[in-house]
């Protein structure tokens, strides 16, 4: 826009001059020369006229300009802004309140008249706006608000054009819509000049979070997203960076999700333009903790995007974070199979440089394994013994926690684990690291296999002491310990492992840890898993009524409020029963109080006088509960209906 107005001089070198040197020939000569030259600058392209230098002291005379014709407004708005962006001038600058005013009335009257002078003015504005202490003065000129109003007005000039040459298009010759097209681009340079200048005053303003809110409420949300429809490189950044700044508000953030801001944001991943597209990732990133934007993510198809920036080291770091974030749906989990997702990370993990491997690539890579399909992608070409053998190198939890999400799949890629059956098992001795050591417990856990030999295992390494001192301990962290508990429901499976486990001392023990967990969901239920699985074996089962208060715990727990705790405590107790008839008898009675609760608690409190209300057949059942304690086969009798209407559930190993 400005330039510089130079002092040329053209040096001509003369030899041979002496006394005896003909002065009139050397004279022509030396204005043919000029004039040669002359002629040879005249046949080149034009350019404009170097601007004259703004001085200081003619700040009154460039005020005077802005009361001329346009032409004259643009000089003088031109020099003034030449004056402001030194920074060094603003000081003296600001304090001239006739050219303040001056150039806020020129702006509002003309703005529409000359896009050149608009966009010289709020330049001006924006020259100050760079500096906190100068917001007042551009606030008190109401800069904000009219700038608002001018991009909106641009937008709908730009709505208008298109309207335009696309009639053009369809009606006129094609050389007029291509001269009117030519035409519109110069118009669209120009008008992309005046929008980011007034944008970037806004961002500048908006450092101020009361005037951020008036610009929200004024509507700048909208006007943004309608600018992501523009080419312009240097806007879009300006705009996404923006919007990155809006996106941290919820109501800016709700906004963004109902005008569609992930599908206007889609065609610039990826971007020729490096900057523009590492703002963009990072303004998704923002939106992807939403989970109505990390939908639309997925519809306009942002997934495979992303995906392929993460070759990229500086568009990684936030690609990972955002499909980190769009991981957590279960649903979405699939989709990465379907993306070159998987082994990217693969290559990343292994290679990465340092002991363990970046905290978002590992969350990312643990969702991932949680997904039965992408588990199987990660162990093709030995991956699973690579990503254990840098496990174990390194003692890194969080690659560990991704072997443990990978073990939980049933097939082939759970039977890949026998392999690493005693590295697992040694390192709950040797390693320190005691979340480490969760997750390896985890991955044993895991191991439900048909005729594993966890009997031989438990003997080998010598984990029934192990396991023994931690629940015995008292100061055993609760996920580890519950990751114990797992483990013994898991290896009980094996017949000659769930005896040895009894032999060894360890149901007293998971009998008071039941009593002291009681308030843990997840602690019970899995320590009731442990006895069921006990009293699937003959072996064990006598051990479990005979030596223990299990089943007194189980028939407590029959009315828990947890139905998983109640179905597993069902199943146990059944098996219970058709091993002993004392047992069986109360299991019986306690379930049939169970069933018919409420209708026992209205006898109870009915008071005596309105017995007659109810059939002479019912009133001794109802005041002779004994009846239940006569006979086995009376007890049957009275608990048919009871059986006919309680539903039976398999225990879900």
């Amino acid at each position: 826009m400005l330039g510089d107005k130079k002092e040329c001089q053209k040096i001509i070198r003369l030899t041979s001059l002496s006394e005896k040197t003909n002065v009139a020939q050397l004279a022509q000569e030396v204005v043919a020369r000029c004039t040669s030259d002359s002629g040879a600058a005249d046949s080149a392209p034009s350019s404009p006229e170097p601007a004259v230098p703004a001085c200081l002291t003619e700040v009154d005379a460039y005020v005077e300009l802005l009361y001329e014709e346009v032409a004259e407004k643009e000089r003088g708005s031109r020099m003034l802004l030449q004056l402001a962006r030194n920074p060094d001038n603003l000081d003296e600058l600001v304090n001239n309140e006739a050219m303040i005013g001056a150039l806020s009335r020129t702006l509002r009257e003309e703005w529409k008249k000359s896009t050149v002078l608009a966009t010289n003015i709020v330049y001006i504005f924006f020259c100050m706006s760079t500096f906190s202490q100068f917001h007042g003065i551009v606030v008190k000129q109401k800069m904000g608000s009219l700038c608002m109003d001018m991009v909106d007005h641009e937008l709908k000039r730009h709505a208008q054009w298109r309207e335009d040459l696309a009639r053009r298009k369809r009606a006129g010759p094609e050389q007029e819509y291509q001269q009117a097209r030519r035409t519109m681009a110069g118009l669209v340079r120009r008008q992309n000049q005046l929008l980011r200048v007034c944008l970037y005053l806004l961002l500048n303003l908006a450092e101020d979070v009361k005037t951020e809110e008036k610009m929200r409420k004024k509507g700048i949300v909208p006007l943004l997203v309608r600018c992501l429809d523009r080419d312009s490189a240097d806007l879009l950044l300006l705009v996404v960076t923006f919007l990155k700044k809006l996106s941290i508000y919820v109501e800016n953030k709700d906004d963004m999700l109902e005008l569609a801001v992930a599908e206007k944001l889609s065609p610039l991943v990826p971007h020729d333009n490096a900057d523009l597209l590492n703002i963009t990732v990072r303004l998704l990133l923002n939106l992807s903790f939403d989970a109505g934007h990390r939908a639309r993510m997925v519809n306009v198809g942002l997934l495979p995007k992303l995906v392929n920036l993460i070759p990229s080291p500086r568009q990684r770091s936030a690609a990972i974070a955002v499909l980190y974030h769009l991981s957590m749906d279960d649903k979405v989990k699939s989709m990465f199979a379907y993306t070159d997702c998987v082994p990217l990370c693969m290559k990343l993990i292994l290679e990465w440089p340092e002991p363990k491997a970046g905290l978002e690539l590992m969350a990312l890579c643990i969702n991932l394994t949680a997904n039965k399909r992408n588990a199987e992608l990660v162990c093709e070409a030995d991956g699973l013994a690579l990503l254990v053998a840098r496990a174990f190198q390194h003692t890194d939890p969080l690659l560990m926690k991704m072997i443990r999400n990978i073990s939980q799949h049933d097939g082939q890629t759970k039977v890949l684990f026998l392999e690493f059956l005693g590295e697992f098992a040694e390192t709950l001795h040797s390693c320190k690291d005691e979340e480490f050591v969760v997750e390896a417990v985890g991955v044993l856990g895991n191991l439900s296999i048909p005729n594993l030999d966890f009997d031989r295992l438990f003997r080998q390494f010598s984990l029934v002491g192990w396991i023994k001192t931690k629940l015995e301990s008292g100061t055993c962290e609760d996920d580890l310990l519950l990751e114990v508990v797992v483990l013994m429901g898991t290896a009980c499976a094996d017949e000659a492992c769930a005896l040895l486990l009894a032999d060894a001392g360890l149901l007293t023990p998971l009998v008071d840890l039941l009593n002291a967990k009681q308030e843990d969901d997840e602690m019970v239920l899995q320590i009731i898993y442990v006895f069921h699985q006990l009293t699937s074996h003959g072996a064990t089962r006598d051990r479990i009524v005979q030596d223990t208060h299990a089943p007194a715990y189980l028939v407590d727990l029959l009315h828990d409020k947890n139905a998983q705790i109640r179905r597993v405590c069902d199943a146990t107790l059944d098996m219970i029963a058709e091993s002993d008839s004392e047992w069986a008898t109360r299991i019986r009675l306690e379930k049939f109080r169970w069933h018919n609760s409420q209708w026992l608690d209205m006898v109870e409190t009915q008071p005596a006088d309105d017995v007659t209300t109810y059939d002479s057949d019912i009133v001794p059942f109802l005041h002779e509960r004994d009846v239940l304690y006569q006979s086995d086969t009376s007890s049957e009798v009275l608990l048919e209906d009871e059986k006919i209407g309680r539903v039976r559930f398999d225990v879900l190993e």
